[in-house]
């Protein structure tokens, strides 16, 4: 097979790039975990070719608020990143990385913006890290872009990209919890279709 195509990707290929996603996640999750010095278990990653509609529901349907924070990828591999949590655990996780109450859940602040900001570059730049080490590829993700709306109105972003080559992408979706799940979000990497074949054959795949 030279090219790959969403109608010709196999259980193979798919064991492969949810390994990538799960070792990607893993760094990010560390990373994360150590800054606000609390143990985050992260959930088994999914890979799965999904409408972007479809996505609106694993994270609670496309009228749930969320923070969404995307990035550009850039390099021998591009596409796109995005760190997704619901309100909820964007509150309990600033909380935790300013030493507040849990339960705290007043409007963000600029500095509470600025510091969930800074947790997506970090944890973006450690998923994006460790699949450039086991790959071989440069792979660097652009300055982040955080919105707060709607699930539906922040995926209307990719939808709209990945929507000129097809209404369907190629998601590795990992879910984390912290302690009694007051952290839940999720990483979403969807490079665009010709670095999924980059990234197979740098690791022998193809």
């Amino acid at each position: 097979m030279s090219e790959l195509d969403f109608n010709n990707i196999d259980g193979m290929h798919l064991d492969v790039l949810r390994e990538l996603g799960n070792i990607g996640a893993g760094n990010a999750t560390t990373a994360l975990s150590q800054m606000i010095n609390k143990k985050i278990d992260m959930g088994v990653p999914k890979v799965n070719l999904l409408e972007f509609k479809e996505l609106a529901e694993i994270l609670g349907g496309a009228e749930n608020p969320i923070v969404g924070i995307l990035f550009g990828v850039e390099g021998e591999v591009t596409g796109m990143m995005m760190f997704i949590l619901e309100q909820k655990s964007a509150h309990n996780l600033v909380n935790m990385l300013m030493g507040r109450e849990i339960s705290t859940f007043e409007e963000f602040s600029d500095m509470d913006l600025s510091a969930l900001n800074e947790i997506g570059n970090i944890i973006a730049g450690a998923y994006l890290s460790s699949l450039s080490s086991l790959t071989n590829l440069k792979i660097i993700a652009s300055v982040p872009h955080m919105a707060i709306d709607m699930a539906g109105a922040i995926l209307s972003v990719p939808a709209i990209e990945f929507g000129k080559v097809g209404d369907k992408a190629l998601l590795i979706q990992t879910g984390f919890g912290g302690e009694l799940e007051r952290v839940f979000g999720f990483f979403i990497l969807i490079p665009d279709l010709a670095s999924y074949t980059t990234i197979l054959k740098s690791i022998g795949m193809m």
